[in-house]
């Protein structure tokens, strides 16, 4: 028997002073739904799966409801799930009437023979799983066609080279996710986002994609990154920073060395929640703020600070 190990991240960016206490309450939601899922036995995939479910419904982030809007006005969703045991994933991309879209990925890894589906082909699969479909207004909340507004009323008033503050810090990242230990010893990760403010529709960043947003493998690591997407992508990084474990490297050492690599190798910015088969967990980042929760038997800390 192992003793289970929960760690869930909130995103990573320049948190507003004004935002930091519903960030703090949603990663200790999801926190406590993920350890209920592991103290009933559940396993680690459950555990992740009910984790980051917690903050899809939590408009504080950027996934499910309250995401950020795309070019045209509308909510865009990504996720992915990933069974350390068996390599089983499961991902949903650019899904425009998905609630959770991480439940999804979850029926695709347990009851489908591909990996990936996207748009329509993902609704439908997961309407034919009995997972219901919404309406994309039900997604949408006026904070979010506010920012917009603002945005792109400046793009217009200004330059178009503003378009880089796309990906600024400043500009929320607040991607979900979580990586978990179980009882038994597997380790598994999620990680769902509604993407970037403004992306062009269609636009796939990394948090769905294996090895760039998400990962997990018993034999090295389970990661989930949050940041800015495109440099995340062209490094596959969490896969990287799995890799650094593999080699035999602390997962401290390795997510450290992973947004350091980020940052030298493409001036990335984001975030990474980093966890070994053994219970050892890294988390790091190189933006102001990071909202992260950890839990184990006899350790619970939930916090919005620098760590690396």
């Amino acid at each position: 028997m192992h003793d289970p190990v929960l760690v869930v991240h909130g995103g990573a960016w320049a948190i507003p002073d004004d935002m930091v206490e519903a960030h703090l309450k949603g990663v200790r939601s999801a926190m406590a739904a993920g350890w209920r899922a592991l103290e009933r036995g559940g396993t680690a995939l459950d555990a992740v799966e009910e984790a980051v479910v917690i903050m899809e419904d939590d408009e504080t982030f950027d996934a499910g409801r309250g995401s950020f809007l795309n070019r045209d006005g509308k909510v865009q969703l990504d996720a992915l799930i990933m069974d350390g045991s068996t390599l089983r994933t499961g991902g949903v991309g650019c899904v425009e009437h998905l609630r959770n879209p991480v439940r999804a990925a979850r029926k695709i890894l347990s009851e489908s023979p591909h990996v990936y589906f996207v748009a329509d082909g993902a609704e439908k699969f997961a309407s034919e799983h009995g997972i219901p479909l919404c309406e994309n207004g039900d997604l949408i909340i006026p904070r979010e066609i506010e920012r917009l507004r603002e945005f792109q009323s400046r793009l217009t008033s200004e330059s178009q080279e503003d378009a880089r503050d796309l990906f600024a810090p400043t500009i929320s990242h607040d991607t979900v996710g979580a990586v978990a230990l179980d009882s038994k010893g597997n380790i598994a990760a999620a990680t769902s986002t509604g993407g970037t403010l403004n992306k062009a529709p269609g636009r796939l960043g990394d948090s769905s994609l294996i090895g760039c947003g998400c990962y997990a493998d018993n034999k090295s690591a389970a990661a989930s990154t949050t940041g800015w997407g495109e440099p995340i992508m062209k490094l596959v990084l969490a896969k990287w920073a799995a890799d650094r474990v593999l080699a035999g490297n602390l997962p401290e050492w390795a997510a450290a060395e992973a947004i350091n690599y980020l940052e030298s190798r493409l001036n990335g910015h984001g975030g990474m929640i980093l966890l070994d088969a053994r219970g050892h967990y890294g988390i790091a980042h190189n933006t102001p703020r990071m909202a992260w929760a950890v839990k184990t038997a006899n350790r619970e800390h939930v916090a919005i600070e620098h760590h690396t």
